[in-house]
């Protein structure tokens, strides 16, 4: 994720960041230039068509259209940010509930307890490396972890298609244990049981996301309406931009596409692109936290 200073606007305009729109779509905007200065040379000095030809109505049709493609990025980019908000809840729900579930642990337990002190202060955090590595598609197993932490996680083998369920079955498991030995009451394992279920609970609201993009025909009928659209701009602006049409036609598919792309990029929270959630930064905190805590 960028970090950035809102208020700095002359770095916005005059900089051009790695997840500018402009160097995805440089090539698709030099191919518009080229397409309107063609139109424009045909329309003017091949056919000579004058203001009285039917295709000065062209503008018309586009204003028209205009307002209909605007609802519909509108409605595209408030779905896209809903849905890279909610990722983002999603995740601080994680944070607090690691750090709520760590300073329970910390009080029932006892500072002389210190082996059962470290395997919570190695697993609480694994949950979210875990959980990051499955949304990224990155883990498939133990090679997740290291040698040390493998030893707190034996029956975890390398034909596991789901890691952070058997991270919280881990988790799970040993608080019931902790109970059995009467290290934990029956009062204490209630309080401990919701911050256990809300990990599987954030792990479903995550995979949530990240399996339901945005329907296959509303996604295609944007990019065919945006093309289409901007395909027929020269034919009627010619007549009152004459050669200006140019710079404007590339200038509305850039406004466009670029509103497009970035929908595209944020709906899936999770990746690795520019404007993606910051996990690495978050699981991070998150094993800071618990170490300070169970420490």
């Amino acid at each position: 994720m960028i970090k950035y200073n809102p208020k700095d606007w002359l770095t916005f305009i005059f900089r051009l960041h790695k997840s500018d729109t402009i160097r995805q779509l440089a090539w698709m905007l030099l191919t518009i230039a080229v397409y309107t200065g063609v139109v424009a040379f045909l329309e003017v000095k091949i056919f000579q068509l004058s203001e009285n030809n039917h295709l000065k109505n062209i503008p018309v049709m586009h204003s028209l259209l205009g307002f209909v493609i605007s609802m519909l990025l509108v409605f595209r980019t408030n779905t896209a940010y809903d849905r890279w908000w909610e990722g983002r809840k999603l995740w601080g729900s994680l944070v607090n509930n690691s750090r709520n579930l760590s300073i329970k642990l910390s009080s029932i337990l006892g500072k002389e307890d210190t082996a059962n002190r470290t395997y919570f202060r190695r697993v609480i955090p694994l949950y979210a490396r875990a959980l990051q590595s499955h949304l990224q598609n990155k883990i498939t197993g133990l090679s997740l972890f290291t040698e040390d932490e493998k030893g707190h996680l034996l029956t975890i083998t390398d034909t596991e298609k789901h890691v952070p369920n058997q991270v919280a079955l881990h988790l799970f498991q040993k608080v019931h244990e902790l109970h059995k030995e009467g290290k934990i009451s029956g009062e204490e394992l209630i309080i401990l049981n919701g911050e256990l279920q809300s990990f599987t609970e954030i792990c479903g609201g995550c995979e949530r996301i990240k399996n339901t993009p945005i329907p296959f025909s509303y996604s295609v009928f944007l990019k065919k309406f945006i093309f289409f659209y901007v395909m027929t701009l020269p034919f009627g602006y010619v007549f009152s931009l004459g050669y200006y049409a140019v710079p404007v036609v590339t200038f509305i598919f850039y406004v466009l596409a670029s509103l497009e792309l970035i929908a595209e990029e944020i709906e899936d929270p999770f990746g690795g692109d520019a404007n993606d959630l910051p996990m690495d930064k978050i699981v991070g905190n998150i094993k800071q936290h618990v170490s300070e805590i169970l420490h």
